[in-house]
């Protein structure tokens, strides 16, 4: 283009200085040698200047082209030199404001996309985007495990990934609707899981695309359970020691009166009634507990010295061999947990030697089962036996097992019992690492 410029004004010099040359060899009648030699001089002249001028003029003309060429790459780190005054420094001065302007906004872009990239791959909520062919063309790390175990399914078909999902996520993803589904896990993860699917759709660059989202709702749905039972537990302990109060003062008055009329069998009733009242107090305290539990203090733990500290509470065996890599827990909460289910197990009528602890490395964290060979329990058992409040024993609280549920889950783990073939219970619960 430049170059192009240049010639043009070559062209019009010259013809410019030939017009001259005949107005005056018009006007002063000069000979046809002396014009030629005139003209061919004013020619030679006219070229060198017009390529002396126009050659710091194309210099930055092409550096303007070069930093528009940029531009169109996307690419706005190339500043321009400003030397001048004339129309082309301005003009150089402008696209140097504009390329300022142009790489602020970039990194400004790029910086929210990094944070945008960084809250998507981060969350617990599985994001899938497909193209108009139903492709995926992006997945978070949620939707990767949730979809293919943690590996990429970018440029995958959907219907290739449906051929190895469970056929009621299959169902949900076809359905094209919004709503509920559950997922049954396997022998590592037991259980279901519920789940809640989003269907949306919309354009981006002229496509239409569709958009999955994916949440869980396992967890959700627990600790609103939980919230509930210890809103119920905390309403039901203020009453009673509201009412305790006033009848271990007046229990406590009433037996100094028997005992100054020497009346023993009133001295006994108020010995009962004071008796059964501190129970009930224990028995609230223990639902106090469970209620105020607070959040785990964690930290990495060695599971050999772990183990064995329990090893001389409850008579157990170990399975297999200890993880080498620490655990990292609440060591006091999780010894409460263990305590239980051992306890549990050694009153299920499972003698010492089919209690066993197993503890089985997982790739995002460790599975804790603890097992043994007693009575087990019914399916009707199985489905409360985690609720506060719930108990098959005369003396029990219900308190064990909705303890250790709340500890897991609040250390991002889940529970779950099982029984076992040729008799006994599993109690299985995982820790993410």
């Amino acid at each position: 283009m430049t170059f192009k410029l240049k010639y043009q004004l070559i062209v019009c010099t010259l013809i410019a200085v030939w017009a001259s040359a005949a107005l005056y060899a018009l006007v002063l009648d000069v000979s046809f040698a002396q014009l030629l030699l005139v003209t061919g001089f004013a020619s030679l002249v006219a070229i060198v200047l017009c390529h002396y001028v126009f050659d710091g003029v194309a210099k930055r003309f092409v550096a303007l082209e070069t930093g528009l060429l940029n531009f169109r790459d996307n690419e706005f780190g190339v500043s321009l030199a400003v030397d001048g005054k004339d129309e082309i420094s301005h003009l150089a001065a402008l696209y140097n404001e504009t390329s300022n302007k142009l790489r602020q906004e970039k990194q400004w872009i790029y910086q929210r996309e990094l944070m945008l990239d960084k809250v998507l791959q981060s969350s617990p909520l599985a994001v899938m985007l497909l193209d108009n062919s139903e492709r995926v063309i992006f997945a978070n790390a949620s939707a990767r495990e949730l979809l293919a175990q943690g590996s990429r399914i970018e440029g995958a078909a959907l219907e290739s990934l449906l051929e190895t999902l469970p056929q009621t996520m299959v169902e949900a993803i076809r359905s094209g609707r919004d709503g509920l589904f559950s997922v049954q896990k396997d022998d590592d993860e037991q259980g279901s899981e519920a789940w809640h699917l989003s269907h949306g759709s919309f354009l981006m660059n002229g496509n239409q695309h569709k958009l999955l989202l994916f949440k869980q709702l396992t967890r959700e749905l627990s600790r609103q359970e939980v919230q509930t039972w210890k809103k119920v537990i905390r309403v039901i302990s203020h009453e009673l020691n509201n009412s305790l109060a006033p009848i271990s003062s007046m229990v406590h008055s009433g037996r100094l009166l028997a005992e100054q009329h020497g009346d023993t069998r009133l001295v006994k009733v108020f010995e009962t009634i004071g008796e059964r009242a501190s129970h009930l107090n224990s028995f609230i305290l223990g639902y106090a507990k469970f209620a105020k539990l607070p959040q785990p203090n964690r930290s990495r733990v060695d599971w050999q010295g772990f183990v064995d500290s329990l090893a001389g509470q409850w008579a157990f065996k170990v399975e297999g061999s200890l993880p080498d890599t620490p655990g990292f827990f609440d060591p006091a909460q999780m010894q409460q947990v263990l305590i239980n289910l051992l306890k549990n197990a050694a009153e299920s009528g499972s003698i010492g030697d089919d209690i066993s602890l197993q503890v089985k490395t997982l790739e995002n964290g460790v599975l804790v089962e603890v097992c043994d060979r007693g009575s087990g329990m019914s399916e009707a058992v199985l489905t409360q036996a985690l609720l506060p409040f719930y108990s098959t024993k005369g003396e029990g609280t219900g308190l064990g097992l909705a303890l250790c549920r709340e500890i897991v889950e609040a250390h991002d783990g889940r529970i779950s019992l099982s029984n076992r073939a040729g008799g006994g219970l599993k109690v299985s619960f995982f820790l993410p690492g």
